[in-house]
């Protein structure tokens, strides 16, 4: 399964990995302007979300008054983030395309670039990280500045078969019981996302999706961002629900 068969199958139910996804939206984009104005100041407006899934970040963003820009891998992921964005009445400009080729697909430059939710480790290798962030370096104009989230790798134990618990969730008379199963192969991990739908029944409903991430660390990141042209970069533990990695695009 590729990443994006993984998230085409994952797009009807990512808000389920959240116990509050619209709690989330707008959790996530507060934490993320704050961010935003400390480092870049108050006069950013544009942002390019290069990895937007079904709009988390996006549409809290545009509610927050931004000029959001969005791609993603996923064709189905940007469909159901359209559909998102036209209910709360949010102008989104939504397209499909890889992150990297993030500045050969906008083909302009943003006073902000982010890439949330863990997405950059599904690229497997060094050279494909750099390869993105040198898009999102051409994609920031200077002076502003490229934000990523990641999950903390090094807390993590990179062996083994794992269970990640995220919960029960209930959507009218459906339980679903969500969950992830890790399989580590170095720094190489295989990951199946389990949604088993219950209806009460005898039998549940099981939705499985397959993918592959780079257990990389925060050290590694930086100083790809680094290579790729960004200065002051810095990884910041709060105020988000898992660790930033910012950079500035310095001035010219």
């Amino acid at each position: 399964m590729t990443v994006t068969d993984f998230y085409d199958r994952l797009a009807p139910f990512y808000h389920l990995i959240y116990p509050d996804w619209d709690a989330s939206i707008h959790r996530q984009a507060a934490a993320l302007e704050g961010i935003i104005k400390a480092r870049w100041g108050r006069n950013v407006q544009t942002v390019l979300d290069a990895a937007c899934g079904i709009g988390t970040q996006a549409l809290g963003l545009a509610a927050r008054g931004y000029t959001v820009t969005a791609s993603d891998l996923s064709p189905v992921e940007v469909a159901r983030a359209k559909h998102e964005a036209a209910a709360r009445s949010l102008p989104i400009s939504f397209s499909v395309g890889d992150m990297r080729c993030a500045y050969a697909h906008h083909q302009r430059q943003f006073d902000v670039v982010i890439a949330c939710d863990n997405s950059v480790p599904h690229l497997l290798t060094d050279a494909d990280l750099l390869e993105a962030f040198q898009q999102f370096y051409a994609c920031t104009r200077p002076g502003g500045g490229c934000l990523i989230s990641v999950r903390d790798y090094a807390a993590e134990q990179h062996a083994g078969l794992q269970v990640k618990p995220y919960g029960i969730r209930i959507e009218g008379h459906t339980r679903y019981l969500v969950f992830q199963v890790w399989e580590f192969h170095g720094d190489i991990y295989d990951l199946a996302m389990y949604f088993v739908e219950d209806h009460g029944a005898a039998e549940a409903v099981t939705h499985i999706m397959r993918t592959q991430y780079y257990a990389v660390g925060s050290g590694t990141l930086i100083s790809l961002l680094q290579q790729a042209g960004f200065q002051d970069v810095q990884r910041l533990d709060e105020p988000f629900f898992q660790p930033i990695i910012v950079g500035t695009h310095p001035q010219r």
